[in-house]
């Protein structure tokens, strides 16, 4: 039990390790657990519009791919230029101590293969995640964003996804609580 008393501490410090890629739009902050938990539901929500794969496992691809951050840190694409980080041993590391140590190792790999349908969707949903922040931002006048986005577009390997990011990129983030409600609410806030 200690040891995945252990596990779950290392899992709460994804809340305290920042995302770096920020720092070159020039706005925004995020933490490594805020991007996977929106990622997971992002992963989710493709697994349904697919309706091929196992849903559970996309989210749990989804939730797991970035643990090992706890212990290298979120390395953006210019860090990964400069720096090499070895992801491999910091998993199996922790899947030493871990009695689903085989499992947590298992889903580390497939998510970096990329190569089954529900890897191919975490990744995406990995990628729609950075497009939404870039939306968020882009929405709160950051030009830089709108710069960044065909990058993470490219990045997509689903139809799907590529369908979802076209209507992210023209939808307003800040309207989804507002649509739809009748506009007398908004003066008398009660319906």
């Amino acid at each position: 039990m200690k040891n995945l008393a252990n596990f779950l501490f290392e899992v709460g410090m994804l809340k305290r390790t920042p995302r770096t890629g920020f720092q070159f739009l020039g706005s925004g902050a995020e933490s490594v657990a805020e991007h996977s938990f929106r990622t997971a539901v992002i992963g989710y929500t493709l697994a349904q519009l697919d309706g091929t794969v196992n849903p559970a496992r996309v989210m749990q691809l989804c939730l797991f791919h970035d643990i090992p951050e706890a212990r290298t840190g979120d390395l953006n694409y210019v860090n990964k230029k400069y720096v090499q980080v070895d992801e491999a041993r910091a998993v199996r590391d922790l899947a030493a101590t871990l009695p689903f140590g085989d499992d947590y190792q298992g889903t580390i790999a497939e998510f970096t293969a990329g190569e089954t349908p529900e890897s191919c969707l975490a990744h995406d949903a990995d990628q729609l995640e950075m497009i939404l922040a870039l939306k968020e931002y882009r929405d709160l006048g950051n030009r830089n964003a709108e710069e960044w986005y065909p990058y993470s577009l490219k990045r997509l390997k689903t139809v799907v996804a590529r369908e979802l990011a076209e209507t992210i990129w023209v939808t307003d983030s800040s309207r989804w609580w507002f649509e739809g409600e009748d506009v007398n609410w908004w003066v008398k806030g009660k319906r």
